[in-house]
């Protein structure tokens, strides 16, 4: 669905624009509508969904539990949807959000399959111009980049690319491709790609999984979703919602312990027994001292890596799917239902691209360096994202000087709370570089921050403003403090996404604000209750 939007030359047509219609745009449009504003949102995609509709790939789905990863705005909302599985797949997400949608009336203010080439602020004006592909101008007081942070995935690269005769598509840009009765190559065993080799390794006739660098990944537990619990959720949801936004990662999990020496072996033992029983992201938080701390986290990931070795029959093999490169936790961890468990089948076998790299894509299938060819019908490319900075830099944001946000990053994001950034006014980047972002429930995230924007505004309204910006020295303060929170962390010291390094002089810039969700959101309420310290109002 489309719609045709009349130009009003005399002034803003929209006071919000939002850039992007997933979780977190789909929230946005509806919010400030409830508040009186007039939104129109830009999907490139057609139809709402953003992540949850392009990462269609066989076995995506939530990596947190459910009845967690939903909005709390609304308890009747909560209270009428109720999750199949503990773990929900991307098509139950997608009719979840598409409810959603449907519900608040938020389609029916969003232009679909529109792309956005630019959004120029014009300074005289107060206003930004963005311009659709196409060339239709929409204005607005203010711009929400509602674009995700792992939304910009990375195009393959490698020779031949061109000349393969069958089929190639990217996880996260899915298409329905032939995988039944095929032989499927896939590269990347990140979480995109351990989920897809887990379902694609019981449909094709055989599986070969291209693996650079193991990763730990750890059995979500998932079961058909519990009733009792989701009744005692349901019966509270404004209560859960005050626990999950004062939490560490924005989700109900078992509570961090002590430091691992506060325990004797046989309860360290007994305690990481009952995570893995429990499941999914509960083993990255298990002591208070293991992402900082590298003995403790070696007994993690030596834990986790014994576990695994059990799930697979050949030991060998077993081997080579074990992570040792680098620290639990240190990149996103995989939360999988039966991936290691696919390589005791015979149609599923590991090349290993580390010991014998890709030389280059044939017409029928991967020629590896030492001569040996792997005949294909089709590749899956499950390659990750331009993170944090990717989505935003296609939109071609521009402020009074011609200039874009990332021009000011060269040496790492520099932003106020991650959702602003100096010499752009009215621009929130919801859920952006130095918020919890990443590193928490995705969901609560983008809903915290389309709340903050949408106070502010009112705030603006009430007082007669018509700009806002963050001041030089709250943008550094912030940025400081973001950079501080990350410093002991053994994650910043490893190469992984959410870290920026400066090829000069090799510092290390932790991307997403480590500090939790529940400080990050009291430091939002206090900035707030010091009449928006920190913004620069005209």
């Amino acid at each position: 669905m489309s719609m045709d939007v009349e130009l009003t030359p005399a002034g803003p047509e929209y006071d919000v624009i939002v850039v992007g219609a997933g979780m977190g745009g789909i929230y946005g449009i509806h919010r400030f509508r409830q508040q009186g504003l007039s939104v129109i949102g830009i999907e490139a995609a057609s139809d709402v969904g953003g992540v949850w509709f392009h990462n269609a790939y066989p076995g995506a789905r939530v990596d947190i539990e459910s009845d967690n990863y939903c909005y709390f705005f609304d308890p009747e909302l909560y209270q009428e949807w109720q999750w199949s599985e503990r773990y929900a797949a991307q098509p139950e997400i997608l009719r979840y959000l598409n409810h959603v949608a449907d519900k608040y009336g938020v389609r029916d203010h969003i232009r679909f399959n529109t792309r956005v080439e630019s959004a120029v602020w014009d300074a005289e004006a107060n206003q930004y111009a963005v311009t659709a592909e196409g060339g239709d101008v929409l204005t607005s007081r203010f711009l929400v980049m509602a674009t995700g942070q792992l939304s910009k995935a990375r195009k393959p690269a490698f020779d031949g690319i061109d000349d393969f005769q069958g089929e190639w598509v990217q996880s996260s840009q899915w298409r329905d491709v032939p995988l039944e009765g095929k032989r499927v190559g896939v590269i990347g065993t990140g979480s995109s790609g351990v989920q897809a080799i887990t379902v694609i390794g019981g449909i094709a006739e055989q599986t070969y999984v291209f693996q650079r660098t193991a990763n730990y990944s750890i059995p979500a537990q998932n079961r058909p979703a519990d009733s009792n619990r989701f009744a005692r959720l349901a019966a509270k949801v404004p209560d859960v919602w005050d626990e999950i936004i004062a939490s560490p990662g924005g989700l109900i999990l078992p509570p961090v312990m002590g430091k691992a020496s506060d325990f004797p072996p046989e309860q360290r033992q007994a305690i990481l027994e009952e995570r893995w029983a429990f499941g999914g992201q509960s083993l990255l938080s298990v002591f208070s001292d293991q992402g900082v701390d590298p003995e403790v986290n070696e007994m993690v990931s030596e834990f986790v890596r014994q576990k695994s070795r059990k799930r697979i029959d050949d030991p060998v093999l077993a081997e080579k799917l074990m992570c040792t490169t680098y620290p639990i936790g240190v990149r996103r961890i995989c939360i999988d239902t039966g991936y290691y468990e696919r390589f005791n089948q015979d149609n599923v076998h590991l090349v290993d691209i580390r010991e014998d790299p890709i030389e280059r894509i044939t017409q029928t299938g991967i020629q590896l360096r030492s001569g040996e060819h792997i005949d294909l019908d089709t590749i899956v490319f499950a390659l990750g994202f331009n993170a944090f900075t990717g989505a935003l830099d296609n939109a071609r944001v521009t402020n009074e000087r011609g200039r874009h946000p990332s021009d000011r990053w060269a040496r790492g994001p520099r932003t106020f709370l991650g959702l602003t950034t100096c010499e752009f006014p009215n621009l929130f980047i919801i859920t952006g570089p130095a918020s919890p972002s990443v590193l928490s429930n995705m969901n609560l995230a983008n809903v915290q921050h389309m709340d903050f924007v949408g106070d502010l505004i009112a705030y603006m309204d009430e007082h007669g403003y018509t700009r806002v910006e963050p001041t030089k020295e709250a943008e550094d303060a912030w940025t400081d403090h973001a950079y501080a929170v990350a410093e002991p962390l053994l994650r910043r010291a490893h190469d992984n996404y959410m870290v920026h390094v400066n090829q000069d002089d090799g510092t290390r810039v932790f991307i997403p604000y480590a500090g939790g969700v529940g400080q990050y959101v009291e430091k939002c309420k206090e900035v707030v209750a010091n009449d928006y310290e920190g913004f620069s109002f005209k």
